[in-house]
């Protein structure tokens, strides 16, 4: 872990000996904390690790001494079981000029071999480079191995390629594991079939299958979590609206949601809301699908194709 650890501090956090280190952990990842205290020891900064009790929820805040202390510091490291990203403790920290990397839910395989053991300078290249290719695109074609076949418009909406990792800049922030470029759909322009293998509201254990016509799943075949979910937003609930794919090497698409929709060969979609994207949809709901062995076409050139980028 200690490698992956280094890796982090020294290609996405760019760590400078004699930096204030705030390393925040609770009881079920205290070991990962552990190994990012070493590194960064060895890096030449002096660590503080603090532990926290686990959060109730995603977004609840962190002890206010704790606050405080991120403040205070060069570098804060999030390495808890809930995710401390959307916390006013956060903000305030970025605010003051520390630079935050959040890592919720991390693991130690995901440490050891898993998607936070990258080189994120490369990782950062590759996804600004990919963004290039996807200039001025106009339609995409998604299939994959368990059965996809789905197009849709993308003319006119910007690639959003700025999940690339890298927190080196004051006031910087970002969470890892990262590597996906994703992009707002054209209403109404999505058809064809979706099988998700991977996760669909939720881990999957089958694979679950959404129709879709005129932009909206018309029917979908088990996921009923996911459904339930799609028709709290009435009709805009069941519409097409987000897609993404991943470019980390080292994700894998076995790992936690948060890692497997950064996987390279993965595809990461979304129903319900895309306004923050620069759609036009916005209705409360935001359901996510992942699949993994993906092919896709962008105005019929191959971009990726088992599992890999086609130059």
């Amino acid at each position: 872990m200690e490698a992956g650890a280094r890796l982090v501090l020294r290609t996405s956090a760019a760590l400078r000996p004699g930096e204030r280190v705030l390393i925040v952990v609770d009881e079920g990842t205290r070991r990962v904390g552990d190994a990012f205290a070493l590194a960064a020891r060895a890096l030449g900064a002096d660590p503080v690790l603090a532990s926290i009790a686990p959060r109730a929820k995603d977004g609840d805040e962190p002890p206010e001494p704790i606050g405080a202390a991120m403040q205070g510091s060069d570098l804060i490291l999030l390495a808890t079981g809930r995710s401390l990203t959307h916390t006013h403790a956060r903000r305030a920290a970025n605010r003051a000029g520390a630079r935050v990397i959040s890592m919720p839910g991390v693991t130690e395989d995901t440490l050891r071999d898993g998607g936070l053991s990258t080189d994120w300078t490369a990782l950062h290249e590759l996804v600004r480079r990919t963004a290039r290719r996807l200039r001025d695109a106009r339609e995409v074609r998604l299939t994959s191995a368990a059965g996809t076949d789905l197009t849709f418009r993308v003319e006119g909406r910007e690639w959003i390629a700025e999940d690339t990792g890298l927190c080196a800049k004051k006031g910087a922030f970002t969470t890892l594991p990262a590597g996906e470029i994703f992009v707002a759909v054209v209403e109404g322009t999505a058809e064809g079939r979706l099988v998700a293998d991977v996760y669909f509201d939720e881990p999957l254990i089958e694979s679950a299958t959404a129709i879709v016509s005129a932009g909206h799943a018309t029917r979908i075949i088990g996921a009923s979590k996911a459904v339930h979910a799609m028709n709290r937003g009435g009709k805009d609930g069941r519409a097409f609206a987000r897609f993404g794919f991943g470019l980390n090497p080292r994700a894998r698409v076995t790992g936690p949601h948060l890692e497997a929709e950064k996987t390279l060969g993965a595809a990461h979609m979304g129903f319900g809301d895309n306004l923050a994207l620069g759609g036009k949809i916005h209705c409360g709901v935001r359901v996510e699908a992942i699949l993994s062995e993906v092919a896709i076409e962008v105005d019929g050139k191959t971009l990726l194709e088992k599992g890999r980028l086609v130059e």
